[in-house]
């Protein structure tokens, strides 16, 4: 272990502590260059509450007082395995050290801030370099899905302290994994067998990468699925992609946890109806959970609740909505609460912590000035 907390109660009084410690004004005076700054009045810090890096500065400052001071307990990175490795297969890829490796220092100063603050890190380990695929885009999983895992081996062993490992990011779209033909629009019969073969080929992805993580350590939880609330145009929806998602022999992949990304078009509300066409919301959760129960029998698969948030004043590009203040808000409350009860829910990430021209769901304005969705997830 890194010294970090690594259980949900010592997250939440780490969070006391950090409260009662700090003086008043923004930022507790007197702290010494090489400690972390404790904003005042800090949120108990839960691993219920999760964010999303980069960014993790904002107008040259870090944003991790901020992040700690709205009680956020896990903080959330991408790795890609072909930047890292971006020309040829290691002579041994297991050994981080090995010289065909390029670490940034982006991911090695965002994992070891965050554990600074507290937080626990979770990694995602996405893209192919062209060595591994036939020379394909980085969309294109590896020929054999032993060099995944064993590039996986080599970052455990590079970031000892990090115990969350997320395989792939939203692999039931195209845009994110070369080999899926999109399923029917209505979300519902069967798939062919050219639509098949994207959720069979992630479950070989994810079962080997499990059996290596584990193998390092007992102590990695492995979050497998990774789908999103629509599969578009050009994706597989949920339901299917698990109804698919099995190994040559038939089998299930291991994991410890399901991903999800629940993205809605109404408040968190688990007593609405069915999102039409297989949509996977965040109201459908539970619907979900069962969905898993009877494809995982006996796994009980906490959601791992990855990308989130709630756009607030002005329409965002990706979600083509937008909320009121005080809608947005509730919205945010109503998450936060359910979260925060159903023992089912592992953590709720947020993405997009600072606004883009692109994206309204930010805590910051690209000018520092916080938005209307910090003070109410602070208080969530």
């Amino acid at each position: 272990m890194s010294g970090r907390l690594r259980s949900r109660a010592g997250l939440a009084l780490a969070g006391m502590i950090a409260v009662l410690a700090a003086g008043a004004g923004s930022i507790a005076a007197e702290t010494p260059d090489d400690e972390p700054q404790t904003l005042a009045n800090s949120a108990p810090q839960t691993i219920k509450k999760g964010v999303w890096g980069p960014p993790t500065t904002l107008r040259g400052k870090s944003l991790f007082p901020h992040y700690r001071h709205l009680g956020i307990g896990l903080f959330q990175i991408q790795a890609r395995w072909d930047w890292i490795a971006p020309e040829q297969r290691p002579a041994d890829p297991t050994d981080p050290d090995d010289p065909a490796y390029e670490w940034p220092a982006y991911l090695t100063e965002a994992i070891a801030e965050a554990e600074d603050y507290g937080m626990e890190v979770q990694v995602m380990i996405i893209g192919a370099p062209a060595w591994s695929n036939g020379n394909l885009s980085w969309r294109n999983p590896p020929t054999d899905p032993g060099d995944y895992a064993e590039f996986a081996r080599a970052i455990d062993r590079r970031y000892p302290g990090v115990d969350l490992w997320m395989i792939w990011g939203e692999p039931n779209r195209r845009p994110n994994f070369g080999p899926v033909t999109p399923g029917p629009k209505s979300g519902r019969g069967p798939l062919n067998e050219a639509q098949a073969l994207a959720p069979r080929i992630y479950a070989q992805l994810l079962d080997a990468a499990y059996g290596a993580l584990k193998d390092e350590s007992a102590d990695n939880l492995v979050i497998g699925g990774n789908t999103f609330t629509s599969g578009g145009y050009e994706s597989i929806r949920t339901y299917q992609w698990i109804n698919y998602m099995k190994l040559p022999g038939g089998g299930r992949p291991r994991m410890d946890m399901w991903g999800h990304n629940p993205w809605g078009f109404s408040k968190p509300s688990f007593r609405d109806p069915p999102t039409p066409q297989g949509l996977v919301t965040f109201s459908d959760l539970k619907r979900l959970a069962r969905k898993l129960d009877r494809a995982f029998p006996g796994e009980q698969l906490e959601l791992f609740l990855s990308e989130w948030g709630v756009p607030i004043g002005r329409e965002d590009r990706d979600l083509h909505y937008r909320l009121k203040a005080r809608q947005g808000k509730n919205w945010i409350r109503a998450a936060l609460r359910i979260a925060r009860r159903w023992e089912r829910i592992y953590t709720l990430g947020w993405i997009h912590s600072v606004d883009t021209e692109r994206n309204s769901v930010g805590f910051f304005k690209a000018n520092g000035r916080r938005r209307p969705a910090y003070k109410v997830y602070k208080a969530g």
